[in-house]
């Protein structure tokens, strides 16, 4: 595979399609004083090889060409989702949105009080932008991605008698996006790919897998990681044949990169999405400016925060994206927002706001979401525990935002005994508590930091966005049961 780095290249159906989007626009803004069009080219792709199936086939979700318009009448705003526009569709287009969505005030229920919101910022800005990537997946092609997963399954169902199977997988999204209103004219080109392997290993009727995800900001170059880390999963899916249920209790923990992750995004991710402020669900409105977490922690969400799957030029609200400083040194300075939850709350949209596709509405989402390394090395963090674990290979998660709870899966507790790794593991492992007392223990945080974006993060009516999240190792005091 080549090295050499290439930007993604602009839709040329959006550029073809661009000054009818711009005659619908001025269309608009002679009856609204604020009109928006997001207008999105995107095309991903899923493979996956096992032993009894291989499969290729497009994701839904995140494929498809269509366009949104947002309005403001003076009162509130309407948007209106279409997937076909031509020339002679402009008024007939506009006529639609007359119709169906304004005046947007006028339809409400009797008794029910009419609210006047602000029209949107929207500052002149002229912006266009492409991330880079090594290997294209069209490019590379469908036969060449199904030879390296069958390589990588194969490999990893050779590693022992004892492997049933190892499955392998791997997915894209390239897209592009144009965001017009009447000040602003931005364009962005991304290409994301993720993939993994589960291995499954048994002894007798006892069956057990390891999963590990990889992820990138770029193209099919991921596949070269992947090729070296299925042994690794295989050597951990045999070990778990020989793992125990834990005991219930609390106890000094150290959480890999991946788990410590999985801890930043359920416990402060969404409870500090400022949507849920405006809803009056998230504990975390009420402890802005106070301590929340030790002071070694400092987090970070944010599309222009970290080059991961996540990343992006602009939000789907024509909003830059930022690096927002969530807590920094232990106190909760901010929270993320898209522009109508900001514009509600009085503060500054952070590029938070992100549809599943150009048919679903916006809302407040992670992005890049982890915390910042510190200054204490590995050994030294599993040398200063007693009895304790080290926790890897988180598999889901769940938060209450309202009250600050959280509950966590990990697969893998390794146990140390007088500072040393005695090679005895415990699995499944829940990782329960208050998020304010988990993060306040938190005592050593390593220099390494690393991200990872295989997953996906679901809200509203289970819609879905690729997140990615991590940090550094970090020692902590955690319930496990």
């Amino acid at each position: 595979m080549t090295e050499t780095k290439h930007s993604v290249k602009s839709s040329s159906y959006l550029s073809g399609i661009k000054p009818v989007l711009v005659r619908l626009r001025d269309r608009l803004l002679e009856e609204y004083p604020y009109a928006s069009i997001l207008a999105t080219d995107s095309q991903a792709k899923q493979y996956s090889v096992s032993k009894t199936a291989t499969s290729v086939g497009m994701i839904g979700r995140w494929s498809g060409r269509g366009f949104v318009v947002k309005v403001y009448d003076g009162y509130g705003y309407g948007e209106y989702s279409f997937n076909e526009i031509s020339e002679d569709r402009i008024e007939e287009i506009a006529a639609k949105i007359k119709n169906e969505l304004t005046p947007m005030s006028d339809h409400l229920p009797e008794g029910v009080k009419r609210s006047i919101y602000a029209m949107l910022e929207d500052e002149p800005l002229v912006f266009a932008g492409s991330t880079e990537y090594e290997v294209d997946p069209a490019e590379y092609g469908d036969e060449n991605i199904i030879r390296e997963l069958t390589r990588i399954s194969e490999t990893g169902r050779a590693y022992s008698e004892k492997i049933l199977d190892c499955a392998a997988f791997v997915n894209y999204q390239k897209y592009s996006k144009l965001f017009l209103s009447r000040n602003r004219d931005m364009e962005q080109n991304v290409l994301w790919a993720a993939g993994g392997f589960s291995v499954m290993a048994s002894r007798g009727e006892e069956i057990k897998d390891s999963y590990k995800g990889f992820s990138n900001l770029g193209g099919m170059e991921l596949l070269a990681k992947m090729r070296e880390g299925v042994c690794d999963v295989a050597k951990v899916a045999l070990e778990l044949l020989e793992s125990e249920p834990i005991t219930p209790g609390e106890y000094d923990c150290i959480c890999t990169p991946e788990a410590t992750g999985m801890i930043v995004h359920e416990a402060f991710g969404h409870g500090v999405e400022m949507d849920m402020f405006v809803k009056k669900r998230a504990l975390a409105e009420r402890f802005v400016g106070r301590q929340v977490a030790s002071n070694l922690v400092t987090m970070h969400d944010g599309a222009s925060a970290a080059e991961e799957v996540a990343t992006y030029f602009f939000d789907d609200e024509g909003v830059l994206a930022k690096d927002t400083v969530v807590i920094d040194k232990g106190v909760l300075k901010a929270g993320i927002s898209d522009a109508q939850s900001a514009m509600h709350l009085g503060t500054v949209p952070t590029g938070n706001g992100r549809r599943e596709s150009y048919q679903r509405k916006a809302y407040t989402r992670m992005t890049n979401t982890f915390f910042e390394g510190g200054t204490d090395k590995l050994e030294d963090m599993i040398a200063s525990i007693s009895y304790g674990f080290l926790l890897e290979e988180p598999s889901s998660g769940m938060e209450d935002p309202k009250n600050w709870g959280i509950q966590c899966m990990v697969s893998i507790a390794r146990e140390i005994r007088d500072g040393k790794l005695t090679g005895k593991i415990f699995s499944p492992v829940v990782l329960t508590g208050y998020v304010p007392d988990l993060l306040k223990s938190i005592s050593m945080i390593s220099e390494k930091v690393e991200l990872g974006g295989g997953g996906m993060c679901g809200k509203g009516y289970k819609e879905w966005v690729k997140v990615s999240d991590g940090g550094p190792y970090i020692k902590a005091r955690i319930r496990l049961g």
